[in-house]
């Protein structure tokens, strides 16, 4: 309560005073450009992975342009220590996200490297996933598939060595005739959705769909 008081909660966007477990106050939240994407159906991301490897269904909670609030989003919950924005940002997926009656059989986050995983302290998608998991009632699992090389963001890698994926991913058990959604924060080039998605293809008679927090027009 004291803490509270000293140093109060404030929105990301414009330094309003909000409730402790916000993120931005009510008018920077209408700001928000959410995709409004139909998991079911043909959307932008799904049109961009059909490039890259067999896809299910797809979804995208946010745009992710250039100067745009999502951007400071993803920025407060990958580079600010703010792990809790990960529930945040699964409580609004989950107004948005109707699995009906096909509900995928495992929930699977793209994993950190362990060297990344040390110096960020977390992975910025696993409360994500444990909190949509609970609320759907899908199993999750951290530890399908293991990251093999430390590598930079992709946000700070040029166009070259975005493409260079090869072996950085490996798949840890043997899993087969499963629906697996595969879980990231953004989409980019797709490359490292597309990495992770053929080794859970190639492991068996698998489905993957994809669902990602931004997606990068």
């Amino acid at each position: 309560m004291i803490l509270d008081i000293f140093f109060p909660n404030r929105c990301i966007h414009c330094n309003r005073i909000i409730e402790a477990n916000l993120l931005v106050c009510n008018l920077c939240f209408e700001q928000i450009h959410f995709t409004h994407y139909d998991y079911f159906e043909n959307n932008f991301v799904k049109e961009k992975c059909k490039l890259l490897f067999p896809i299910e269904n797809a979804f995208a909670l946010m745009q992710f342009e250039k100067e745009n609030l999502s951007r400071k989003i993803i920025h407060e919950l990958k580079y600010k220590s703010r792990e809790n924005v990960g529930k945040i940002l699964a409580d609004w997926t989950t107004e948005r996200l109707d699995f009906k009656n096909e509900k995928p059989d495992f929930l699977v986050s793209v994993p950190l490297h362990p060297k990344k995983l040390k110096e960020r302290g977390y992975n910025q998608l696993h409360l994500f996933t444990e909190t949509l998991s609970n609320f759907y009632k899908i199993p999750f699992s951290h530890d399908l598939i293991k990251r093999n090389h430390y590598s930079k963001a992709q946000a700070l890698k040029d166009k070259k060595h975005r493409v260079e994926t090869e072996n950085i991913f490996s798949i840890t058990q043997k899993i087969s005739g499963k629906h697996i959604l595969l879980i990231d924060d953004v989409f980019t080039t797709g490359n490292t959705l597309s990495t992770v998605a053929w080794e859970i293809l190639k492991a068996g008679n698998n489905k993957v769909s994809v669902l990602v927090m931004a997606m990068d027009e």
